[in-house]
């Protein structure tokens, strides 16, 4: 765990100029400050949509593939992503990490605590019709 801390430490030496976010190393700047210039290096040869980086064009390819590399072992459902077969996961986990800082209900997607959230606040970001 110390090492791990250890990277978060760092002085994060070169600074956005537009935002003033920092990072550790020079290459994750220069990608963020596409998200500034709208620069899209990356591009779909199925599609032509463009990605900031490469590694969510390699994400995207599984649209067009099919391919669904990440697999359940308790029921056999496949995912493109990781993070979403770890979301699936928790049905056989009970894992529920979003607690309301309110009542205390957890929920096992974000989503569903932001949905919540709204009994405590009284939201209601949907007009009704009339």
């Amino acid at each position: 765990m110390e090492d791990h801390m250890t990277g978060h430490n760092k002085k994060k030496r070169y600074e956005c100029d537009v935002c003033g976010k920092a990072w550790q190393h020079l290459s994750q700047l220069e990608t963020h400050q596409r998200v500034h210039t709208g620069e899209r290096p990356y591009d779909c040869l199925e599609c032509g949509k463009s990605f900031t980086r490469y590694g969510n064009l390699q994400r995207h390819n599984h649209v067009h593939s099919g391919e669904r590399p990440f697999t359940c072992s308790d029921c056999g459902k496949s995912f493109k992503m990781a993070n979403k077969l770890k979301v699936h996961r928790r049905v056989y986990t009970g894992e529920k990490p979003y607690g309301c800082s309110t009542c205390g209900k957890s929920f096992t997607r974000l989503y569903g605590l932001r949905v919540h959230r709204r009994v405590h606040s009284g939201e209601r970001p949907f007009r009704r019709r009339t």
